[in-house]
């Protein structure tokens, strides 16, 4: 069977029409590198924009740069990430901040714009910050949470929203991609009841971003936060993303009150007046230098497209299931991953006692998967710069490790 696994991993590999793509990506001294999920691989052309920039823009335009469109990325790359990847009309998206700021800056306008409703729903196994956030917006604002217990191994089903959220609901918060299992949520049936009940809703993306693809207009998303470092490949610390619908610009107010989102930020006046459109969103000065290499990713992603790269990651990650149940499925290794493909996002969870332990021994053999606890190993192929021979290579190595500590 090993035989036949490995010859269907060349198969593969040979009949994949983004193969190439993994030469753009700069070489790194590892055997299989699993963890596309929590931190994208740098591009070659991203060390050479980078370059670019501190040398002919920074360095020659100085604070000239500013006018030459440094002001505007934050729209311009928010439209193309939303054209791109995440099904949004232009006027909608903004770069900006970190995911816990945007998050915190959408959900308390969101609550702001529901005076009178006391609750909002989020669920037990959604990613910290969003809980965390959550917390203490519910703390500043005298609001009650409600929880729904949410299975770590498959993640948030309409039935328990639809038990969650009434009349007094302002607002519901879910991953679109759960962090920990790779449940893919069904956002439209979820939109459609909070709305029914008069509630706003909030999506993270931060694991569909790039991924899989969205539809944010379509599917009736009012509010939406994702980040830019994992599948987007725009490096440690690359700033967020927040979408917030047209029909909602006008009536939500932010509450970080920079002067980036002022209406005319170079007047500096007394009293802020909040810029038109989602520009409003805007806080302090842009992260210029950490948008470079979007630049490069979105360019990347164009030529690519998401419906390829979708197709991709569902056969990355169909292999690892291959893999696990062969391989890793007699060494009492769990998978805690839907199997249905409908409801898997981009990565594959493998579960069992001690995982923790094989983090070093792995990492020595240049296998790099990702670690989240009590017990779980996330296995992320990043469908643009993984082939199926890494994944083949990767769960060999996990197998041999994972004999030798049971």
């Amino acid at each position: 069977m090993t035989d036949e696994l490995l010859a269907r991993a060349v198969a593969l590999d040979e009949a994949d029409p983004l193969a190439p793509f993994r030469e753009r990506f700069l070489p790194a001294p590892i055997v299989s590198y699993l963890d596309g999920n929590s931190l994208g691989r740098p591009l070659k052309a991203t060390a050479e924009l980078m370059d670019d920039f501190v040398r002919d823009q920074w360095g020659g335009r100085l604070i000239r740069g500013w006018t030459d469109g440094w002001l505007e990325w934050p729209l311009t790359l928010g439209d193309r990430l939303g054209e791109l990847a995440l099904g949004a009309a232009a006027g909608q998206i903004v770069v900006a901040d970190s995911t816990t700021v945007l998050l915190y800056k959408l959900a308390r306008a969101a609550v702001d714009a529901r005076p009178g409703r006391r609750k909002v729903v989020l669920d037990t196994d959604n990613f910290p910050t969003d809980r965390y956030v959550l917390e203490g917006i519910a703390a500043e604002r005298g609001l009650t949470l409600t929880w729904i217990t949410a299975d770590p191994d498959t993640g948030i089903h309409p039935e328990q929203v639809a038990d969650a959220v009434d009349e007094d609901t302002a607002l519901v918060l879910f991953s679109h991609v759960a962090y920990r299992s790779g449940w893919l949520a069904d956002v439209p049936e979820i939109n459609r009841i909070a709305h029914e009940a008069g509630a706003l809703t909030l999506w993270d993306l931060c694991h569909s971003a790039g991924s899989v693809p969205v539809r944010l207009d379509d599917w009736g998303v009012d509010l939406a936060v994702g980040c830019s470092y994992k599948y987007l490949n725009g490096g440690p610390g690359a700033p967020a993303f927040a979408y917030l619908r047209h029909e909602l610009q006008d009536s939500l107010r932010q509450p970080i009150q920079g002067w980036m989102g002022h209406r005319a930020a170079f007047e500096m006046g007394h009293g802020h007046e909040p810029a038109p459109g989602i520009r409003a969103l805007l806080s302090g000065t842009p992260p210029i230098l950490a948008m470079v290499p979007m630049h490069a990713n979105l360019d990347m992603l164009a030529e690519a497209g998401i419906e390829a790269v979708r197709t991709k990651s569902l056969l990355l990650t169909g292999f690892v299931l291959d893999l696990a149940d062969e391989w890793l499925a007699p060494l009492d290794v769990e998978v805690a991953s839907p199997r249905d493909p409908a409801r898997r996002g981009g990565h594959v969870t493998l579960r069992r006692p001690g995982f923790e332990q094989l983090l070093e021994p792995l990492w020595e053999s240049g296998v790099i998967p990702d670690y989240r606890r009590p017990d779980g190993l996330r296995i992320g192929p990043a469908p643009l710069s993984t082939s199926f021979a890494e994944v083949y290579q990767g769960l060999e190595l996990l197998r041999d490790h994972a004999g030798k500590h049971r």
